[in-house]
């Protein structure tokens, strides 16, 4: 692979506070084996999350300085507006705080008793939103996205024979709206083609269903498809971002990942039946329609975030820095799903600790495993995140059980994913002396944030 060249120049830095492992196995006992209860202060590197953990350009800061901290009609609003109608086409756009208050506002709208909403795979807040209204969120993803060693290039599509039987099935009434989560971040990262889009899009608009995209990682989907779809490798990434949403009849955003802002967000529609519903529970949750729970320096810095995200300069080094990382630990023989998407690498938990049950969160070994041992924080999608419990208590186990290596974006150089590398595989040799988790307490929605666990 050809040597990989930052195209941006390090400004300011953070320093990072070394701890021994004394003190991460406290730390860690001190947290109940929950890496989401432990301070940043307390971490290496940190790669629980891509949300909200970008560095910022110097001229997102500089915008920032242009905030108009009206509470209604601030021109920071209007210059947010008129880049996200430029990137979605969607005539009406809603600011939010963050990804899931979209979530929340349309599945109150949309969900509701007996319906249930398919996807690619739902992501973990947009579940909860979904199900929390009594709906049920139901994944169809393709039959190679289960596959871990899989080389599928798009292994975010959605199964659109699946769709199509569940329509007929079910029938189109109870099916409010289709969701396309892009990339399919549960399941890899994986990002879909636009073939397959526009394929769901077709089923979809013989029965009247509208199209939604979760389209936080729009970007990295968008460079994917350029070089992975043919027909694509003279497009830009913004003219192949408009083109997907030309078959959407909605969608939301955490600008928190490809809006290269730390906070933030949006709802965005076409049917102007539902403006009038949004809006009165915008206010109600979020905020007069001009802010949606921002401050104008949000707002700017998300206008500009989203400029940047879509260069192929920043693309390419972002797309190539994650296969650079996938490559470098498929060589020491630790187990990840293929091929690496575009803003993490997951490591196959069940294959790396095989001899950990599912109700026992191998996942969660290998994340508290890795904390201790180097001081890098991941972050579990497996049984503790996606895993349920059955009628009669018993457990029910996702497809499969992952961890995720997020990768915030202009953070951190090859050298700390190097230092991740050897970490991994160390760990690796050593797999066998890891053991799993016995659940204490739960939340009923999300309990992975706040679960309290016990090793075994």
């Amino acid at each position: 692979m050809p040597v990989l060249f930052e195209p941006f120049r390090i400004k300011v830095v953070e320093p990072i506070r070394l701890t021994t492992r004394a003190e991460r196995e406290s730390l860690l006992q001190q947290a109940h084996y929950n890496v989401f209860r432990l301070r940043s202060a307390d971490v290496l590197i940190d790669l629980l999350t891509d949300s909200g953990t970008a560095a910022m350009s110097d001229r997102q800061w500089a915008a920032m300085f242009h905030g108009d901290e009206a509470y209604a009609g601030s021109h920071s609003y209007y210059r947010f507006i008129e880049t996200v109608g430029a990137l979605t086409g969607m005539p009406y756009i809603f600011p939010v705080h963050q990804g899931r208050a979209a979530e929340h506002i349309l599945f109150h709208l949309l969900g509701g008793p007996g319906k249930i909403i398919p996807s690619n795979t739902h992501f973990d807040t947009t579940r909860a939103n979904i199900e929390q209204t009594g709906a049920e969120a139901l994944d169809l993803p393709i039959a190679e996205a289960l596959l871990p060693e899989s080389q599928c290039p798009f292994k975010g599509n959605l199964d659109v024979a699946k769709l199509e039987e569940l329509i007929e099935k079910v029938g189109a009434d109870r099916i409010p709206v289709c969701l396309f989560t892009l990339t399919n971040n549960t399941l890899g990262g994986h990002p879909a083609s636009l073939a397959n889009i526009r394929a769901v899009k077709k089923v979809l608009s013989r029965y009247g269903i509208p199209l939604f995209l979760d389209a936080c990682r729009i970007a990295e989907n968008a460079y994917c498809i350029k070089l992975r779809e043919p027909g694509y490798v003279n497009r830009t990434p913004w003219e192949i971002a408009q083109e997907i949403f030309s078959h959407a009849d909605g969608c939301f955003m955490s600008a928190k990942k490809d809006g290269l802002a730390n906070i933030g967000g949006f709802l965005a529609v076409r049917d102007v039946t539902l403006v009038e519903r949004i809006q009165h529970l915008l206010i109600l949750w979020e905020g007069f329609p001009t802010y949606g729970g921002l401050a104008g320096r949000d707002l700017e810095a998300i206008a500009q975030g989203l400029h940047e995200a879509f260069q192929e300069e920043y693309l390419h080094h972002r797309i190539h820095f994650v296969a650079h990382f996938a490559e470098q630990l498929r060589r020491t023989g630790v187990p990840i799903i293929e091929p690496p998407g575009g803003h993490a690498v997951f490591i196959d938990a069940a294959r790396f600790a095989p001899h950990i049950a599912p109700e026992h969160f191998p996942g969660q070994a290998i994340v508290c495993a890795l904390y201790v041992h180097a001081g890098v924080r991941a972050v579990e999608v497996g049984s503790l995140m996606m895993g349920k419990r059955g009628a009669n208590g018993d457990h029910i186990a996702p497809p499969l059980e992952l961890v995720r290596l997020a990768i915030p974006r202009r953070v951190y150089t090859q050298s700390h994913m190097d230092y991740v590398v050897e970490a991994l595989a160390e760990l690796y040799a050593t797999r066998d002396s890891l053991r799993g988790f016995r659940l204490l307490s739960e939340a009923p929605f999300l309990r992975h944030f706040t679960a309290v666990l016990e090793p075994l």
